[in-house]
Formats: C-alpha cells, structure tokens, sequence
C-alpha cells in the first residue's frame, strides 16, 4: 500500500490511512506500507537547503561542487517523519508495526543523489518480518547507496519506491490518492470524463509522460518490466463500523492482455510544460540537424517533437523543436553559443503552446484514429504546429489558447464519456 503526500496532510488524515491499513490487516493480508512527506513538507525542505547556500566563488574555482550528498539527507527526512508517525499511530491502535528506513531494507541505489535510481530490493528480510505478523512501514523517496549514503530519487519518487517494495515481496501494490482512479481525461476540464476500470501498463505510461499527474513515469516502467499489478485508489475512504473496506474501486493498471476489450482510444492528455524552439535558416547540410540534437544531448535536454521544413533561403532549413519549460532557456542559450557553428539566420522561443495527446491500444489495429483527432481540430478551428506519434499516441502542438478547448472536442470525438 502506498500513501501520497495528500493522504499523509495531517494528523487527521494519517489516522485515516491507518485505519485503511488496520483494515487490510484484519482481513489477513500481510501489508507493508510506503509513505509520502507530508503534502508541500519537501518543498519546504528543498528552500532550506537552498538558503543554506551555494560554494563560494574560491570553492568552486577548487573544483568543489555543491553537497548533493547531504541535500539528500535533509529533503528524505519528510518521509521518515510520515513512516513514524504512521507507525506511531498503528501500535497505538494495538497493531504490531514498524518502520523502515530504505537503508535498513536495504533499497539499493546508485550514487546519483537527488535523482538516484534503483538498483535492487533484497527482499528476504523484510519479507520474514512480515511473515511474523509485523506491518512494515517505508518511507518513500529514499534509498541508500552501495557506499552507504542516503539517496533520493527525485520528485515522486515515492511512487517508484511503493512499486519497487512490492516487486520485493512479489505482490501487487494499491496506490491510495486524492482522486478515485485513471480518467479518460482532467475531470476539471471535461466534465464528463469517466474513470476506467483497467488501463494497460503503456497506456498508463503514455499518459504519465504526456501530462497525466496520477503517477510518476518510473514507477510505471517499473510496474511494467516487473510485472507489478497497481491499482489507484481514492484514500479518503473509510472503513464500515465493523472495519471492512468497501469492495475495491478504483483503476488497475495490468497486463494488456487482462484487458478483454480494447478500447481504440482510452484517454486525453494535455500538458502545458512545453517551449517551442525555431532555427531559422539553418544551413540544409545533412549533418546540421545531428549538430544540433548532439549538442542538446550532450547538455542532458530531452527534446519531443521535431519538423524540418523548407526555408525562404536557398540552401536553409526551418528547424523546430520541443522541450519541457524548464530546459528552454537553457537550449536556447546552447543554440545561441553555437550559431557561428550551426549556421542559423534566427532563433525563436515560445512558450505559449501546449502538448494535447490521444492515448489508446487499440491504434494499434484500428485505421483513421488520426483522421477523426484531426477532422475533431479542425472543427473546432485549432491548427497544430507540431506532431509526434509512437504505436500508441498522437500528440500535437497547438496555441495554449485552445488547449482546453481541444481536450473536451477529442474527448467527445472518441466517445469517451460514454467509457
């Protein structure tokens, strides 16, 4: 079981969650628990470690780099104070449980801090825990190192951690929210998205890399290359008076093959962390797009979509780009540093766009998805700058103006709200 940041508000709420464990346990089941920092609790903890300061100008002319090491003990320590208190609240209720830290596991990770990555979970020890009756209570987001040292796995890592623990001990694993499950599309812009009952393991990933907020995109390629049933659950539910939880709900994400009928499209994402990056009449040499990709690359930007079109300038090429928001500025300066390398006449960013995907198994073997996304666009008189397409999805690049706009045509074109 996993609680999110949400689940874990306050104390009112941690008692909530323990009740929903108390409740599984009485049911026979063997539980461990993996839990969240408080909500907003590791925003907090981030500030303080950057009030705390950057190496001054005489360090890092040493080549001393800032502590990414202890960052990692300060920004866990949220987790650990949720594990506890919800352990606190557990043996208060006259149940047998404790708390685990990822280094007492152990969760084995690289040495990457602040966005380390799993190595292994031996799970023999707190397996034999839990065959002794004992609830085990994790902090997520945390691991430790080969060499010893606290690590962290980055922003909603805790997701990636409940999955990890659940592969470890070979059980599925019911992630407990603040919303009931996987929709179709946001409820808060189409008000008649409807909650799927399955999802497969690369719809879910396709939707949690193109805007879908429900579940961080490493614990979904986790849950699929284990082969790790999860199941999305609203966490503000409550037990009967007789401490029996209400049939299960929510969304599971499975195997494609647990899914007897495939719907041709199953969701509707959006996503407004994009930038739009132009060259303008970039040299048409063939090796001038690798140029450009290699030097991203290299600074570590992920791109999304790109389109390469015909220039005013004989001998030029019009070459745009996506990237997250966050990386803009940063391949915007790379570009500007190469131009005199690259060629390019113009250089221009914008970040008043969005990304709208359909997400759907069933392209697979069904013809025209393409043709009723861009027929249900045009309707509404929404051009697209940009598209990108895997087996499973088609997203386009469209003004930010008409991104809700879009969401709810694509959503009704598919028949969606009739899931």
């Amino acid at each position: 079981m996993k609680f999110g940041g949400t689940s874990m508000g306050d104390l009112e709420r941690i008692r909530r969650a323990a009740r929903i464990v108390a409740a599984e346990a009485a049911a026979g089941k063997q539980v461990a628990v993996v839990v969240s920092a408080m909500a907003g609790k590791t925003n907090e903890l981030v500030a303080w470690t950057d009030g705390a300061g950057r190496p001054s100008p005489k360090l890092a002319e040493q080549g001393i780099e800032p502590s990414d090491d202890e960052y990692d003990i300060v920004v866990a320590s949220g987790e650990q104070v949720t594990a506890g208190l919800l352990a606190l609240t557990l043996r208060n209720m006259g149940l047998n449980a404790r708390s685990w830290m990822g280094w007492q596991i152990p969760i084995l990770t690289d040495d990457a801090h602040g966005r380390a990555r799993i190595e292994d979970v031996p799970g023999e020890v707190l397996g034999a825990a839990m065959d002794k009756g004992e609830i085990a209570v994790v902090p997520g987001f945390q691991g430790v190192s080969r060499s010893g040292r606290i690590t962290t796995l980055g922003r909603g890592g805790s997701d990636t951690s409940a999955v990890a623990v659940a592969a470890a001990l070979e059980c599925p694993c019911d992630i407990y929210t603040d919303v009931d499950g996987v929709y179709t599309t946001d409820p808060r812009i189409e008000s008649k998205a409807r909650r799927l009952e399955k999802i497969s393991y690369e719809e879910m990933l396709e939707m949690a890399s193109l805007g879908a907020k429900v579940l961080q995109t490493r614990s979904v390629e986790l849950a699929m290359a284990k082969r790790v049933p999860v199941r999305v659950l609203s966490s503000f539910i409550e037990p009967d008076e007789n401490g029996v939880l209400p049939a299960k709900s929510g969304t599971l994400i499975c195997d494609e093959e647990e899914i007897v009928e495939k719907r041709i499209v199953s969701g509707v994402t959006m996503s407004r962390d994009e930038a739009r990056i132009t060259l303008l009449g970039l040299s048409d040499r063939v090796e001038a797009p690798a140029d450009v990709f290699t030097r991203l690359a290299e600074a570590n930007v992920n791109v999304d979509m790109i389109v390469q079109s015909q220039a005013r300038s004989e001998g030029a090429v019009n070459l745009t780009f996506t990237t997250g928001r966050r990386d803009a500025a940063r391949a915007a300066e790379l570009m500007r540093a190469a131009q005199p390398q690259l060629g390019f006449e113009e250089l221009r960013v914008d970040e008043d766009v969005a990304k709208v995907s359909v997400v759907g198994v069933g392209m697979r073997s069904h013809a025209g998805v393409a043709q009723t996304m861009f027929r249900a666009l045009a309707d509404k008189g929404v051009k697209f700058q940009a598209i990108s397409t895997s087996e499973i999805k088609i997203s386009v690049l469209i003004d930010a103006a008409y991104a809700e706009l879009a969401v709810r045509a694509l959503h009704a074109a598919y028949g969606l709200e009739e899931v």
